[in-house]
């Protein structure tokens, strides 16, 4: 259960939409003959609460099938026992698929004490056992010490590449996985209840990297009794919290209901600049957007031009044109946006 943060295209072939006998096959016998369904542009975030015992892969794939988009990819995996807050983005919304990669991720987790496993999670085998149980002060006496800028070694079954292999295919084959230390942020960590003596819940605010599993193995071994996690659910990643968050069987729904003529499917995409939220907004007019569009930098001038340097996302009638660098008043572009399709409803709030 980590942070990885791996930007997965999908392009699958869509389920044929009705049987149709197409070419024999080697037996003189008929076979179906499948259809690849028209894709189409839809630009846009899905903040998908990812159901629990689904890959983040097969969930963009069921996200992109369903609004027959023809590009999409999610900002930070999630692992099939965890469930919550998955961005999935559309079309153009992928290129801003970093800025959400790189934003605080918020985890609300059970540890199971008494058991250290090789997956560091309930999937594992048992490597280490206790009856040793902590106490609720005792939890809360050591978690300062993982709060800060700390070192953290990744759970052997993880998707870091060793020479090229994945570590968890490596720890399949029963190789031993040696995997060094990292550096990883966590703002916040705090104990949130005890259920019983067995399970603790915890809640963590962390960055870019941070795996959870490791936390739970850290915490379990600091208090001499092992752990794991349980369960995982993230709750939230940078904008995209639970207010924005749809349950997949909720967007299937709405799917069929646009498809019947009863609503529209950008009542479920979040507009592409909802990454971009913490980086500044710049509108210029249509002679400078032009020059944008094709790529060139344009410099503004007079008192009122911005006197800064960084990222910015730059608008035209209210509309996203760019991504760019702002130096001291000349803007230059880095991806330019083309929006036409279906985009996400601006300012939607889900309650």
């Amino acid at each position: 259960m980590s942070d990885t943060t791996n930007d997965i295209l999908a392009d699958d072939l869509a389920p044929a939409e009705a049987p149709q006998a197409a070419q024999a096959d080697g037996q003189g016998k008929p076979r179906k003959q499948q259809f690849r369904r028209d894709k189409r542009d839809v630009h846009g975030w899905v903040v998908l609460d990812k159901p629990l015992g689904m890959t983040s892969t097969h969930a963009v794939s069921v996200i992109k099938r369903l609004f027959s988009a023809k590009r999409a990819g999610h900002a930070g995996t999630l692992d099939p026992l965890a469930t919550g807050c998955l961005p999935i983005a559309l079309g153009e919304a992928t290129k801003t698929v970093p800025f959400v990669q790189d934003s605080r991720k918020l985890y609300r987790f059970t540890v199971k004490w008494g058991e250290q496993r090789d997956t560091d999670d309930s999937e594992g085998k048992i490597t280490q056992s206790s009856d040793k149980r902590p106490t609720p002060d005792e939890i809360r006496a050591v978690l300062p010490n993982y709060v800060g800028t700390i070192e953290q070694i990744p759970p052997q079954f993880s998707a870091i590449k060793i020479e090229g292999e994945r570590a968890y295919d490596l720890a399949r084959d029963g190789q031993t996985v040696e995997l060094k230390a990292r550096t990883v942020d966590i703002g916040r960590l705090e104990l949130v209840e005890v259920p019983d003596a067995d399970h603790a819940v915890l809640e963590a605010e962390c960055g870019k990297g941070t795996y959870v599993r490791s936390l739970a193995r850290d915490i379990g071994l600091a208090l001499g009794c092992f752990g794991h996690v349980s369960a995982l659910r993230r709750v939230s990643v940078g904008s995209f919290t639970g207010e924005t968050m749809i349950l997949l069987e909720d967007l299937e729904a709405l799917c069929h209901r646009a498809a019947a003529g009863e609503g529209s499917l950008a009542d479920a995409l979040m507009p592409v600049e909802t990454a971009l939220d913490d980086i500044p907004a710049l509108a210029v007019d249509g002679s400078d957007a032009a020059r944008l569009r094709r790529g060139q930098a344009v410099l503004l001038r007079g008192r009122d031009a911005p006197n800064f340097r960084g990222p910015v996302y730059v608008t035209v009638s209210g509309r996203l044109l760019a991504l760019a660098d702002m130096d001291h008043g000349e803007i230059v572009p880095k991806r330019v946006f083309n929006l036409a399709g279906l985009l996400g409803s601006a300012g939607r709030k889900r309650g």
